[in-house]
């Protein structure tokens, strides 16, 4: 009886020392975990924010291609672009300034005046990064301008590609950098200027 006796004073024991260390164990936490859940609460406060950007650029990248690119309203490119734009294009080569770009995205609209994007099934950004997989389509049926006067005669064949425009944006808002991407050959055969 009095090892019994002993014993359940021993888990008495035992259990008041925890209830005790847990007491103060959950105080000190309690502290940290306010102060952990203070640290969360402002992370998600930046990744709400940078959401909402990405979220903007994505829409301004929308109207871009929607309506200013398809409607050729170049004036209006000012809204996405930045003036000193970069623009690097599928066939590698580069372009500086909003100037430039507009006069090569109107080249587009020589041969194919009804090139158009009405849709982007892809749409994702991280930071200051967009990446949209845009489908342009249009109608070879004028000609097209090759150099020295001279013309290639429209097929009045119709052209659907998927193509991908990764942008760089500002804290304005506007891409500072661009990169295009598609692949020629396919648009050059879908033209019927390939095989």
């Amino acid at each position: 009886m009095k090892t019994k006796l002993n014993f359940t004073k021993a888990v008495m024991a035992i259990l008041l020392v925890l209830t005790v260390t847990n007491f103060s164990l959950a105080q000190k936490s309690k502290n940290e975990y306010k102060a952990e859940v203070e640290q969360l609460k402002s992370e998600l406060a930046k990744i709400a924010e940078t959401n909402e950007v990405i979220a903007k650029n994505l829409a301004t990248f929308d109207e871009l291609d929607f309506v200013v690119f398809t409607n050729e309203e170049w004036a209006r490119l000012h809204e996405s672009h930045a003036e000193d734009i970069l623009v690097h294009w599928p066939d590698g080569s580069t372009t500086t300034g909003i100037e430039r770009h507009i006069e090569d995205l109107k080249k587009m609209f020589v041969y194919a005046p009804d090139t158009r994007i009405k849709e982007h099934p892809i749409k994702i950004g991280s930071g200051n990064l967009t990446a949209v997989m845009g489908v342009m389509e249009g109608t070879f049926t004028k000609p097209m301008p090759i150099g020295d006067g001279k013309f290639i005669d429209p097929t009045g064949k119709a052209f659907k590609i998927n193509m991908v425009t990764i942008g760089l944006w500002d804290d304005k808002g506007v891409m500072y950098e661009e990169y295009l991407f598609w692949d020629n050959l396919t648009y050059m055969t879908q033209l019927g200027l390939a095989n």
